[in-house]
This record gives structure tokens, sequence and C-alpha cells, in this order.
């Protein structure tokens, strides 16, 4: 697994967690529809922190906590 792909895996992980949809955590995030379209659906390859924060925002939890999780103990090397 890439990063890419876990961050959309705990994304769509936390949505199921906080009863939430995608377009949900757009609008209490801040995040543009179509940005958080692309992150879960792997079309974004380069997401930024400071996207990531904004989504740990609107689920209000910190990035530790976002962090925090098998997906992300087995990232793949990713050469561009």
């Amino acid at each position: 697994m890439n990063i890419s792909q876990a961050v959309a895996k705990r994304i769509l992980e936390l949505c199921n967690q906080n009863n939430i949809t995608v377009n949900k955590l757009s609008i209490i995030s801040g995040v543009t529809q179509s940005t958080v379209n692309d992150i879960v659906n792997n079309k974004s390859k380069n997401i930024g922190i400071i996207t990531i924060k904004k989504l740990c925002d609107g689920f209000d939890i910190s990035i530790t906590e976002f962090f925090n999780t098998q997906y992300f103990c087995n990232i793949e090397q990713e050469i561009y």
C-alpha cells in the first residue's frame, strides 16, 4: 500500500466511524468536495499536510490520531 492509498482508507474509515459522508466531511473541513473525492478515489497522489490537517479538524482529531493506525506501518517507498 502506498501513502495515498493509506490516507484514502483512513479517511473512509473515519467517515464510517463518525457516520458522515465524504460530502459532509468536505463541508465541515473546508476542503473542496472534488479534492476529498480525488483523495478517496486515489486520483490525488500528492496530498498536502495542510489538507490532511483540515480533514483532521473536520473529524475533530489530531494529526497524530489520524496517522495512528496500521495503514501507515508498512508503506511502500514511492519514487517519482
